[in-house]
């Protein structure tokens, strides 16, 4: 039986052991492992990170508290010390199989793990508090970081303060990002006084870069065009005629919402969603709002909803001078996603 929602009309309430039960790899990383990556004989850097990887798992579940902040992973290590760090970070452009490859790292650590972006962690912190947070991931055996974001000088400090105090309790960490770990930030704020909380994320991991093709080189795929408005609806009924649960906002009531729901419950509002109908969607332009809706369509993404929607197409979801901004990595990246849930709605085309 078909039902209707309205993600607009939900308030999602979020008990802390339901937030960290959703600590884990997305629908599309579900099952991965280091056997179903295959490498690019073009690029031996992706079968070395595998063998660096399987590696680092083996040593996941030794737990060994650390006794000083500098004496994380340092560089200045003689290599002699075959010790493995107690961090890894993958560094490559995209689609190159970073996010495969920590999801596969986390499949095969034993013990109790967290998978989450970057966005999730600090939204996890505003939820629960720091010490709350840091209190549950000590007792982790390993905590990975997708898509490792430095937009926001709060946050660098935030996200700096828990790893730091994560290794010390002896918890592995493992990150990916599309910059190295010593250029975090750049180009994003020029801000003497952050540089040294950079270093010191730098120092706290073995960089293993994978090479490859990154999809930038291709360019975005072209959004489709949008549905007629009034025939929203109906065009998803008939393109999906026998999902159950379809979530039918107008888009001013949607986002409106959205700046009342905390990020970290957007998972919670869209767990039951088949596919998404949004009416008369118009170009975001303010940077709040922005931010809160690049989590919401991670989350839709995660869960691989289509999207039907009317109004202006999702190229031009975001103004120029966002799309040429600080958070320009996170526009891009959901008008990716958004355009590729949109043409597998409108298009029937399987989002990659």
């Amino acid at each position: 039986m078909t039902e209707i929602v309205a993600l607009s009309e939900r308030n999602p309430k979020v008990s802390p052991e339901e937030l960290l039960a959703g600590f884990h790899p997305s629908y599309r990383f579900g099952e991965v492992s280091f056997d179903t990556y295959i490498p690019d004989p073009a690029h031996p850097s992706q079968a070395g990170a595998v063998d660096k990887l399987r590696e680092f798992a083996a040593t996941i579940g030794t737990r060994k508290s650390h006794g000083g902040l500098f004496s994380l992973f340092s560089r200045k290590a003689k290599k002699s010390d075959s010790k493995l760090p107690n961090g890894v970070y993958l560094d490559g452009g995209f689609g190159v199989g970073k996010t495969h490859l920590l999801a596969s790292l986390w499949h095969a650590a034993p013990g109790k793990k967290a998978f989450g972006t970057f966005v999730e962690y600090t939204n996890l912190v505003g939820a629960l508090s720091f010490t709350t947070t840091m209190e549950v991931l000590k007792e982790y055996s390993l905590v990975c970081i997708d898509e490792f974001e430095l937009d926001d000088p709060g946050d660098t400090v935030l996200m700096s303060r828990l790893m730091r105090e994560l290794s010390d309790a002896g918890v592995k960490l493992a990150a990916t990002s599309n910059t190295l770990p010593g250029s975090l930030g750049e180009g994003r704020f020029a801000a003497q006084d952050f540089k040294r909380e950079i270093q010191v994320l730098a120092d706290q991991f073995e960089t293993i870069r994978i090479d490859g093709e990154d999809y930038r080189h291709r360019g975005l795929e072209a959004a489709p065009e949008p549905a007629n408005v009034g025939a929203e609806l109906e065009t998803a009924k008939a393109n999906f005629p026998e999902e159950q649960v379809y979530a039918v906002d107008e888009w001013g009531a949607l986002t409106k919402n959205l700046s009342r729901v905390h990020p970290s419950r957007y998972r919670e509002l869209v767990r039951d969603v088949d596919v998404l109908v949004l009416s008369n969607v118009t170009t975001i332009t303010e940077q709040a709002m922005a931010l809160r809706f690049v989590v919401l369509a991670d989350r839709l993404y995660d869960k691989d909803v289509p999207v039907i929607a009317s109004g202006v197409p999702f190229e031009q979801l975001f103004t120029e001078d966002m799309m040429a901004g600080g958070y320009m990595k996170k526009y891009f990246r959901t008008v990716s996603r958004m355009t590729a849930l949109a043409r597998e709605g409108q298009l029937g085309e399987k989002a990659l």
